[in-house]
């Protein structure tokens, strides 16, 4: 019943940057080091201890022995694969994804868990505050700015994708990134693909004020009506927020935007997919907590490949690979 200490004290490390204080450290920190480096009261020592140890045996950060002759023998902690994540300034921090899926509002609503499923709103954001999840962001812009900020930084994952990615994207001469924010992701394509034009499609207060050159452009809005034309469309980590109708609709747009290719256009998705048979169990634990937030805040869901291939079909799609190549999410390539 504790479990919820894990998620408050990892947002606390971020809040404190203890990633970034072992990353510039250059070597492992002891403790005594880093509540220097921290500026905390005397008093929270020991806190800061305790929290180091709960996050080392989390797999956060590593623990090194250390016997330094001239000085008492002392642990220090560095850091793991998992806080690398967590530094500050390079192209694969989730700091901002972290801080939005803890944001006070959104824990708020979760004591409402109960109360929701009892209740007729459609979703848990609307019994929590009265509005729907885009209404709400429009109302709170600093919420709006932290899920745009968390957004941008998933997309930055592109980069390390990109190498496994780049069969998917070779030969063509134009994308439309669909629901694609501020651009991240786009822009990480264009870097990659100098040739490459990418069209962002997103809402118009989302796409607003942006502006991009001569391989980016923003154009406003909506999928569910229609996709500008292109070579081929990218729908990444949007799909399973969308129930089947809507998604079928959005698909058989997609099919419609990449009609006009003699060559034959593609639909690249970025999703999850459930495989309890071959996902691990942190994976698959990962995977259904996350079906249980689209359920109660989007009225959605994540699919197994079956559910992925009925969707495919009633859009019209009659042929796709699936590459589990992305952590807990996949690459589907559809052809028409």
């Amino acid at each position: 019943m504790y479990f919820w200490m894990s998620s408050a004290c990892l947002k606390c490390a971020i809040e404190l940057e203890i990633p970034d204080i072992i990353h510039k450290n250059g070597q492992p920190i002891s403790i005594s080091q880093l509540v220097s480096a921290l500026k905390v009261p005397p008093s929270k020592a020991n806190f800061v201890k305790g929290l180091m140890r709960l996050l080392a045996h989390n797999g956060l950060f590593s623990i090194i022995e250390s016997n330094n002759i001239e000085e008492e023998s002392e642990v220090a902690y560095d850091l793991t694969s998992a806080s690398q994540l967590l530094v500050s300034g390079t192209n694969h921090c989730l700091s901002s994804m972290v801080q939005w899926a803890l944001r006070p509002t959104r824990l708020e609503m979760y004591h409402q868990l109960g109360k929701w499923v009892r209740g007729k709103e459609k979703t848990l954001r609307e019994t929590a505050f009265g509005v729907g999840f885009y209404d709400f962001l429009n109302q709170n812009p600093a919420d709006l700015a932290a899920f745009q900020e968390a957004m941008s930084s998933d997309s930055l994952f592109m980069k390390v994708a990109l190498s496994d990615l780049e069969s998917v994207f070779e030969g063509l001469n134009s994308i439309v990134d669909v629901g694609g924010g501020t651009g991240t992701t786009a822009k990480i394509i264009c870097e990659a693909f100098p040739m490459l034009k990418c069209i962002v499609l997103d809402l118009p207060e989302i796409v607003a004020g942006l502006s991009g050159d001569t391989n980016l452009s923003f154009v406003s809005g909506d999928m569910l009506k229609t996709i500008p034309h292109a070579d081929a469309v990218l729908i990444k980590w949007v799909l399973h927020d969308w129930g089947d109708d809507d998604c079928i609709k959005i698909l058989k747009n997609a099919k419609e935007a990449i009609s006009g290719n003699g060559q034959g256009g593609k639909v690249i998705i970025i999703d999850t997919v459930l495989n309890e048979k071959q996902d691990n169990h942190e994976l698959m634990e990962t995977k259904l907590l996350y079906n249980i937030i689209l359920m109660a805040e989007f009225d959605a869901k994540e699919r197994s490949e079956e559910e992925w291939k009925q969707l495919f079909q009633k859009a019209g799609f009659t042929d796709y690979q699936l590459f589990p190549i992305l952590g807990f999410r996949s690459l589907i390539v559809l052809h028409p």
